[in-house]
């Protein structure tokens, strides 16, 4: 926090006028200092006008008052195709139309909560669900939570892949920071739906070589589908997408982005950390295991 003169003003007592202003130091010299606020471009300011100034403790991100299921329920908007169904504070999901593959997260019950009933009533209307239609049983619950422990002392075994970080930003803050890596270079995205959009880069001979969407869900911005093609890695390709995305949702009003990435999958957990992204919770699949006497194997499997 920096109090300063503010130069050919008076105050309201007659004397000289100051302003506060609340930042990160980003440059500090023999005559002047520079300061980075929440939004617009960093303030240049004399030592000489400088009054006084403090340290402050950061803002507690606002992501430390969301839950872990709240958190996950900004999913559904990613597939506004999905079939679901409420059980207590669970939601029962299936693309009855998938394109390619079945997706876990879109096929799945999203078991974040209280099912509103006992536990094995729970489990036997989600095993009913997925049964009636011809999909593989499936649970997504927060790594560590109550609810995996009662379903993995119930014969629950996790699935062995797809156990993904959940992991948010402050749009405002990521837009700068994009920005600051060469703003010239974003991407303009391409609106796909109402509350989407995507945007695809191409090489030379007009192949795509990389690629991402954004869904809009009230004020958060979700990413998902980054991908880059294995010969062009490393080329900063990636980043430019998220700009690209990260402008658009800018545009429309949102204030924090977040995404699903893999636990194993490093370089894209590196990526996601410099460019300031932070965990909130772990994700887990977990599937019927011998124990559980779910005869479900002949269901079709999400990947």
């Amino acid at each position: 926090m920096i109090r300063r003169l503010v130069p050919g003003e008076t105050g309201p007592t007659g004397g000289p006028a100051f302003t506060d202003l609340l930042g990160i130091c980003t440059a500090w010299g023999p005559t002047s200092m520079s300061v980075a606020p929440d939004s617009g471009a960093p303030v240049e300011i004399l030592l000489a006008d400088i009054v006084s100034g403090k340290p402050v403790p950061p803002r507690p991100s606002h992501l430390a008052r969301v839950s872990a299921r709240d958190a996950e329920l900004h999913t559904l908007a990613l597939w506004p195709g999905l079939e679901t169904r409420p059980l207590g504070e669970w939601v029962l999901r299936t693309d009855p139309a998938p394109t390619g593959r079945l997706l876990k997260r879109a096929n799945s019950c999203l078991a974040l909560g209280s099912p509103g009933r006992p536990l094995a009533e729970a489990v036997e209307e989600v095993l009913a669900f997925y049964a009636a239609r011809d999909r593989a049983p499936m649970m997504q619950v927060e790594a560590g939570a109550e609810v995996e422990a009662a379903l993995r002392a119930g014969g629950w075994v996790p699935l062995g892949r797809g156990e993904a970080s959940f992991r948010a930003a402050p749009l405002s803050r990521l837009h700068r920071l994009l920005r600051r890596r060469g703003a010239a270079d974003t991407p303009e995205a391409t609106r796909v739906g109402e509350d989407a959009a995507a945007v695809a880069l191409h090489g030379a001979d007009g192949t795509r070589v990389a690629a991402g969407s954004a869904v809009l869900d009230g004020e958060w911005l979700a990413v998902h589908g980054l991908t880059v093609d294995d010969r062009h890695r490393r080329r900063g390709l990636a980043t430019a997408v998220m700009a690209g995305l990260v402008e658009w949702g800018a545009e429309q009003g949102a204030r924090t982005v977040w995404l699903h990435v893999e636990t194993d999958n490093a370089p894209a957990l590196a990526l996601y950390e410099r460019l300031g992204f932070s965990e909130h919770h772990v994700v887990r699949y977990l599937v019927p295991g011998p124990a559980s006497g779910s005869a479900a194997g002949e269901a079709r499997a999400a990947r």
